[in-house]
């Protein structure tokens, strides 16, 4: 199970940190990887990470801005989100399974966090 919090309103240019926490044994076997859903909109690839953390890539709309992190110890994959604008406004879904930018390569899902940013 994947629970996302750390969403909320943010005022354009501002920063915010979204968590995903998970439970059971086995979480530091799967690579994690964040995306987001806009209201009427596609799914979009936010960025993911490997198993052990040592590799990590971005979608091209958020490189520079985001940064994603884990904490197998604690069974926690974090967005450290900088310089929001507008159309950042999303719910963002965490999930796990193969390190990939493609969200049928992940099994399992958390049910999102909302984040708006306000211009």
């Amino acid at each position: 199970q994947l629970v996302e919090s750390g969403g909320g309103l943010v005022q354009a240019g501002g920063s915010l940190r979204v968590s995903c926490v998970a439970s059971g044994r086995f979480f530091s076997t799967y690579a994690v990887g964040w995306f987001r859903q806009a209201l009427g909109k596609e799914r979009e690839f936010v960025a993911a990470i490997s198993r052990g953390g040592g590799t990590s890539y971005y979608g091209d709309s958020v490189k520079g801005r985001f940064t994603i992190s884990r904490d197998n110890d604690n069974k926690t994959v974090y967005l450290e989100m900088n310089n929001l604008k507008p159309e950042d406004t999303a719910g963002y879904y965490c999930a796990a399974g193969a390190l990939s930018s493609m969200a049928r390569h992940y099994t399992y899902w958390g049910r999102g966090t909302q984040v708006t940013v306000s211009s």
